[in-house]
C-alpha cells in the first residue's frame, strides 16, 4: 500500500490549477502535482544532476502554470 503525504499550496493557486485542468486528462489537482513531481525527479535521475539552465527551465515552466510566483 502507497503512503501519502500532504502538501499545502495557496487555495487561489488551487482554484488557477483547477480551471487549468478542465478538460485534461488530470482528475485533480493533486494528480497534475505528482505527475509534474515524477517528471521532474525521473529527468534528474536520466540526467545526473541538473544544470542551473535545466533548473531554470523547470521553474520557469511551474511559474507558467502558477506553481511559483
Amino acid at each position: 500500500m502507497t503512503e501519502y503525504t500532504t502538501v499545502s499550496i495557496p487555495k487561489d493557486l488551487a482554484e488557477r490549477v483547477d480551471e487549468t485542468i478542465e478538460g485534461t486528462s488530470f482528475s485533480s489537482t493533486s494528480d497534475l502535482v505528482r505527475f509534474l513531481l515524477r517528471s521532474i525527479v525521473i529527468k534528474h535521475q536520466q540526467q545526473g544532476e541538473l544544470t542551473e539552465g535545466e533548473f531554470q527551465e523547470i521553474a520557469d515552466q511551474l511559474r507558467e502554470l502558477g506553481y511559483l510566483q
